[in-house]
Order: structure tokens, then sequence, then C-alpha cells
């Protein structure tokens, strides 16, 4: 378990770099991001990045045999009145406005899509309903590409939400321009055989908010990288992140957080629950605090709550430094079972154990549950969460 390590303000801790134990910073070890497929090696399971992933699972999109098939996925847009959704070509300018693919599958992905969609939010938009992107595989491959963008001093919220079986690769892009708030909920609730490996890039613009809600369920592999720069000061970024790793099941989360930009704010939160033989969770956490984001105020944390034997957790939170001038800086990673504590202090007032476990978990994970904001996908998720404790504690 690595624990919190803060750098409180007035720290003299320039250049340096507080890391886990075991790992180094993966935003410089990594190969610089590109959107040439050309420009990253195929991966052969160990480099920093990939030393995690089951290569032999991805079906091929990391090394360019996966091709796609017409009918791999379908996606449904439906949008409040005011919204503009379109469908664009390759030689839009908007493309990789929000960031560069960081890794060989991502630019496979941007190498290979043929239309991109794309979810326009006018300036001073405010939206009382949330925009709902529907991706539902059929069975076959695809590669994909979305844009969100939001003018000034919009606001929204936007539910992505993947189903069914598809192998998909795809580059997701938040563009908020100054002032605006959005909040992003991806789920990913798959079927048993699905592969799921996306890129997400934010670009917060001065003064914008942007939080994200990332649920994993489903799937047989997930790989997600959200990736988060600022395009101004002011910025605030909000992270979170609910995973339920079943028997068999990979699922990998590889965050970056790179303050680029003086006095902006990141927060980063990831929970998830594992059961079964061969559940296996990834949580990688980098924040880069560049020399020039004077003011920074960050912190990220990952819990892991490991519910059966069998279950293997890698978590490895990564903190760089380049300036001693921020608000502050830490992390904090930790990974356990059921708190015996809360489990005596439940039976004693005659909650059964099977119930009293149930109730842990579902503490566990409300608080991110609550950061959701959507009633029926909340609904939905602690439904979710229900029939997964079924099967462990039932």
């Amino acid at each position: 378990m690595a624990e919190a390590q803060n750098i409180p303000v007035g720290s003299t801790t320039a250049g340096s770099i507080a890391v886990a134990a075991e790992s180094t910073v993966v935003s410089r070890m990594s190969a610089p991001p590109s959107f040439d497929v050309a420009d990253f090696p195929v991966p052969h399971g160990r480099e920093e990045e990939w030393r995690f992933t089951p290569l032999e699972r991805l079906r091929g999109l990391h090394d360019g045999t996966a091709v796609a098939t017409g009918e791999g996925v379908k996606v449904t847009v439906t949008a409040p009145d005011g919204v503009v959704v379109e469908t664009v070509g390759r030689d839009d300018a908007r493309l990789g406005k929000a960031g560069t693919p960081a890794d060989r599958v991502a630019a496979q992905a941007y190498s290979a899509f043929e239309q991109a969609g794309v979810v326009t939010v006018p300036k001073e938009t405010v939206l009382t309903e949330p925009i709902r992107i529907a991706v539902h595989g059929e069975g076959g491959v695809r590669y994909g590409h979305q844009i969100i963008e939001l003018g000034a001093f919009a606001e929204a919220v936007v539910v992505i939400d993947h189903t069914g079986d598809a192998v998909l690769a795809a580059n997701v892009d938040y563009v908020l321009g100054d002032g605006a708030k959005l909040t992003v909920v991806s789920v990913q609730d798959w079927d048993d055989k699905a592969v799921h490996v996306a890129q997400h890039n934010a670009l917060v613009g001065r003064d914008a908010s942007f939080k994200s809600v990332v649920v994993t369920f489903g799937g047989d592999v997930v790989r997600l990288n959200p990736r988060v720069e600022y395009a101004g000061p002011g910025g605030e970024a909000e992270l979170f992140g609910l995973y339920f790793t079943d028997a068999g099941q990979h699922q990998e989360h590889r965050l970056l957080v790179t303050h680029n930009t003086p006095h902006c704010k990141s927060n980063v939160v990831y929970k998830g629950a594992l059961q079964g033989e061969d559940a296996h969770a990834v949580w990688i956490g980098d924040v880069l605090i560049e020399a020039k984001a004077e003011g920074t105020d960050t912190y990220e944390m990952n819990r892991n709550l490991v519910l059966t034997d069998g279950a293997r957790v890698d978590s490895v939170p990564n903190l760089e430094i380049e300036t001693g001038e921020i608000v502050g800086a830490g992390h904090a990673s930790a990974t356990g079972r059921f708190d015996d504590e809360q489990l005596f202090y439940l039976m004693a007032r005659g909650i059964p154990e099977h119930e009293a476990r149930r109730l842990v978990v579902r503490g566990f994970f409300a608080e991110l549950v609550q950061q959701i904001g959507v009633d029926d996908i909340e609904e939905r998720l602690l439904a979710k969460i229900e029939t997964e404790l079924e099967a462990s504690v039932g």
C-alpha cells in the first residue's frame, strides 16, 4: 500500500519527484505523443505503460491486425434543442484539438477512423437536460472518434453509455471554452466478451470546470486513458471513477493530469471493488506540475476493496513536480478487505452478516455514485452494484 504524500504550501520541492516505490513517472518514460501510429513500436508487454495489460486479449488492437467491420458499433446521439450534432470527415480542423494519442492503440484509432462525431454546445447555452450518446456494440471491430465542445460559459452534462459486444478503440475529445462547465459520465457496461481501449482528452479553458465520472462494470478487457490539460489559468478538473471487477475481467484506468498553466486545480478519486478468480484492476494516476504552473492545487486518491480471494489490484500513484510555488499536492493509494470493525458494529446491532457486507460496499461507493447527478444512471448503477454483490455476499 502506497499512502499519502503531501507537499504543503511554500514547499521547496522544485524539480523533485515523488513516486510509488515500484514505478517511475510514466509521462517521462513513454514514447512522445503522436498522431502517427508508426511512431509507436508494437508493444510486447515489457514496456512500463503496457506491463499490466493482457496484450493477447486485445484482439489485435495493439498491433494493427484488428480490421474494422462496417457494423461493429452503432452510435446514437440524443440532444436537447440548441445543441449541434454533426458527423465530419478526417479533414475537420477540430480533430485532435484536445490532445494527441499517447500510445499505439490511440494512434491506431486516430489513423483508422473514417468519420468523427461532433457535439457542440454554443457559447452561453445552459442545458437543463443531459446529452446522451449511446454506443452499442454489434459484435464487430470499430475505430472511433468523438468530440464534445462547449463554447464560452456554456454548461452541459453528457452521458456516454457503452453496451453490447464489440472490439472498440477510440479517442474522445472534450474542449471547454473559457468559463464553461462540463460534466461527463462515461459508463462501460459491456457484455462479457467486449474489448474497449480509449483515450479521453480534456482541454480545460480559462476559469472552466470539467468533471469526469468513469463507471466500469462490463467487458473482458477495458483500458481507459483519461488525460487533462489546461488552456488558461483558473481551470478546475475533477476526475472520479468507480469500477467493479468480476472474475476474469481486466479493468485498467490510466490517468494523466498535466498542470501546464498557473493557478489551476485537479482532484482525482477512483474506487474499485473486486471479486472472483483472476479479477484484475489496474489504476495508474499520474500528475505532472510543470515549472510554469505556479499556484497549482492537486490531489489524487485510489481505494480498492477486495471481496474474495483470487483477485489482484495494481495501484500506482505518481506525482512529478517541477516548481515549489504550489498551493498543495499529494496522492494516496490503499487496497484492503472488509473492515472487520465496521462489520462487527453492524452485526452487533442485529444486522445479518450478508446484509452488513452489502451496506459496507454500498457506503464505499456512495460518494462517487452521488457525483453522477443523473437520476436514472445513478439508479441503474446502484442496481448493478447490488447484482454484483449478490454473487459475492448473497
